[in-house]
């Protein structure tokens, strides 16, 4: 399974337009939050209408999987807390959203909701239990927020991260967790965009200016994760242990060329 990860795009609408315009090299798609932009100069309702079309767009070219972010909360549910009421909207487009299961040839994604509060948060608990109880070959969690005390949620001398996050991958051990939410990540000195805890590899794919967004290209098949940015490429192998510094990508593998050879080359962000 070939899964391109992007987050946090912020309503920056080239760079949903690349993301279409690749959509088709994949099998699954990950959109994981932060869709909207609350400090943008375009009203909230009207940010929404658009996102859904690029979403709509999106999800004819390819398998789709969107989870809510802390800037796409546009509502509170019956406790007071913030939550991303819109999302149903995104269920309505046949796109597997916040507090689905979606499995694909044994691959199961649990897809979780931003969480705002006690209330919410329990949810999440409970739809991670749920899905522990599943049969699956893999076990991905799409989750806006990267795991605390990693290098996925580091940012400017300090863990930003999720520390139930951290607490549910001790207890449920997923095999793979994508992220966004702490833009910088990739980009400090202590950070990173992947990590791994125990066996269960995390991933942030950070957030760059310009028409490309900082994205990550999984490959199971093939045992890769590969990064994309202004400030590079890199990879690591799967299943091979897991070292820092990350590797530099040398050269495009093999099973992404196509991609380049269409121009659209991932390596150039």
């Amino acid at each position: 399974m070939k899964c391109l990860l992007v987050s946090d795009l912020h309503y920056a609408l080239k760079q949903f337009d690349w993301t279409i315009a690749v959509a088709e090299e994949f099998d699954v798609v990950v959109v994981a939050g932060d869709h909207l932009d609350i400090s943008g100069h375009v009203e909230g309702r009207a940010q929404i209408v658009v996102i859904l079309n690029y979403l709509r767009r999106l999800n004819a070219r390819v398998r789709l999987i969107v989870s809510s972010g802390n800037h796409d909360l546009d509502a509170r549910n019956e406790t007071g807390e913030k939550v991303a009421r819109w999302m149903s909207k995104v269920r309505n487009l046949g796109v597997a959203t916040d507090g689905d299961a979606l499995d694909i040839d044994g691959t199961l994604f649990t897809i979780c909701p931003w969480w705002d509060g006690p209330s919410s948060r329990e949810q999440v608990a409970a739809q991670l239990a749920r899905d522990a109880r599943r049969d699956k070959k893999r076990w991905i969690w799409v989750y806006h927020a990267p795991p605390d005390h990693s290098a996925t949620s580091w940012y400017s001398g300090r863990w930003e991260g999720d520390a139930d996050l951290s607490g549910w991958i001790a207890e449920f051990v997923p095999d793979f967790v994508l992220s966004g939410h702490i833009h910088e990540s990739p980009f400090q000195k202590q950070g990173s965009w992947v990590d791994r805890i125990g066996s269960t590899w995390v991933f942030n794919a950070g957030r760059q200016i310009g028409p490309t967004p900082t994205h990550v290209i999984l490959n199971t098949e093939r045992q890769e994760a590969l990064w994309f940015s202004l400030a590079g490429a890199e990879v690591v192998r799967l299943a091979e242990p897991f070292r820092r510094p990350v590797d530099e990508l040398q050269a495009l593998p093999d099973w992404l060329r196509p991609l380049a050879d269409r121009g659209t080359d991932p390596s150039r962000g």
